[in-house]
């Protein structure tokens, strides 16, 4: 190796990687467009900390993110922290400490970058930035409706088009397993075969010892055969007998799906009532947005609890969280700003007309006998000559 064969240096963990000229721009004039969108809609942005005392981390919703923290003691306080794996469990923190005095429903937005233990089969990045919002403090149709409206309305400022919208209820299988008191064994059993989408296995799971019995099953295969196009799931879900709470959890989903409709009727909606993982924690109506092309999820959010339940502070709230990984490889690159080359001697306040036209002014800092060549190896594509940009 020679003294300045330092290459190795570039090699990074798994799941980590430089975000490199245009993405880097790209990435961060789409979370701009976002947070835009959301203060036009009266979402005030908030900034936590990339870590934060482990308690307060992982408290509340953030229980469900423990496996997927990185922690580390701080020297200061020797205290265990975390580093925040997601963004949402840190603004429903403040909601509910710092503006707690606030009137409600409190709109909160944020941007930033999260970092996980480990990647997925489908998403091997371990850290990547997220974009979104929280609506903190009631509990209702409308509020759930705004979250979806709200993340379609950011990703199409951002350039992404053609959306669909997929509406789960995470809460609903627990709710009518509870109205049927299925034993834990059986629910456990019925979890495995409903996230295989499989009839057969669902029947299997809810046979009784004696008897043969298939308590429910109708039931639970109808949720199954709910899921697909919106107004075709809704029609199933609300003709099945379901239990007190789960009837109430589909009439709320039909609600939802209804305020959608009605403020945005081109948009795609699916419902999949059965959908539980990666939802741990939503407490009700969720959903995730996704590109017709590529299928990619460009963002997820949906109702939960935002406090601290084991010391008595929580308040209902919906929200979503917008993967701008994701969103990058679905939208359109921007055109590329032109880059213009200008010599020395040109004055720094004569910069200011050029970039007015759309260009990028790269100046001289060293004397070239070749403006030409120097502009091309600079990667500009014009060169101020006489007075004139002139392209290369």
């Amino acid at each position: 190796m020679t003294s300045n064969d330092n290459d190795h240096r570039g090699l990074l963990p798994a799941g980590l990687a430089d975000l490199l000229p245009p993405d880097a721009a790209r990435e961060a004039r789409a979370i701009d467009l976002a947070i835009e969108r959301f203060a036009a809609f009266g979402y005030e942005r908030v900034k936590p900390p990339l870590v934060e005392f482990e308690e307060s981390l992982l408290g509340g919703p953030g229980a469900a993110l423990g496996p997927q923290t990185f922690r580390l003691m701080d020297p200061v306080s020797q205290r265990m922290m975390g580093v925040r794996p997601d963004m949402t469990v840190q603004v429903a923190r403040i909601a509910v400490t710092r503006l707690k005095h606030e009137p409600r429903p409190l709109r909160l937005s944020y941007g930033g970058n999260v970092i996980r233990v480990r990647g997925s089969a489908l998403k091997p990045e371990r850290q990547f930035a997220q974009v979104g919002t929280e609506l903190i403090g009631v509990d209702t149709a409308e509020a759930d409706a705004e979250a979806v409206l709200l993340a379609v309305d950011a990703l199409r400022a951002i350039g992404v088009a053609d959306l669909t919208v997929d509406l789960n209820l995470p809460t609903l299988v627990a709710a009518v397993a509870a109205g049927l008191k299925l034993p834990a064994d059986p629910l456990r059993r019925l979890r495995r075969a409903l996230d295989r989408k499989d009839e057969a296995a669902v029947a299997k799971a809810l046979d009784e010892k004696k008897g043969g019995e298939k308590k429910g099953t109708d039931l639970f295969v109808g949720l199954l055969r709910a899921a697909g196009p919106a107004e075709r799931g809704i029609a199933q879900l609300t003709g099945l007998k379901l239990p007190a709470a789960g009837a109430a959890e589909a009439a709320r989903l039909a609600e939802v799906v209804k305020l959608v409709h009605a403020a945005d009727p081109d948009l795609p909606l699916t419902v999949d009532p059965v959908e539980y993982r990666g939802l741990e924690y939503q407490t009700g109506v969720s959903f995730s947005v996704f590109a017709l092309k590529g299928r990619q999820e460009l963002a997820r959010g949906g109702r939960y609890s935002a406090g601290y339940p084991e010391d008595g502070v929580s308040e209902p709230a919906t929200g979503f969280t917008v993967y701008m990984d994701a969103v990058l490889a679905a939208s359109d690159p921007a055109p590329v700003r032109p880059r213009l080359y200008v010599p020395l001697g040109i004055a720094w306040r004569d910069a200011q007309p050029w970039q007015a036209k759309g260009y990028a002014v790269v100046r001289a800092v060293v004397a070239a006998k070749e403006p030409r060549a120097e502009a091309k190896r600079l990667n500009c594509s014009h060169a101020l000559i006489d007075g004139d940009a002139v392209p290369l």
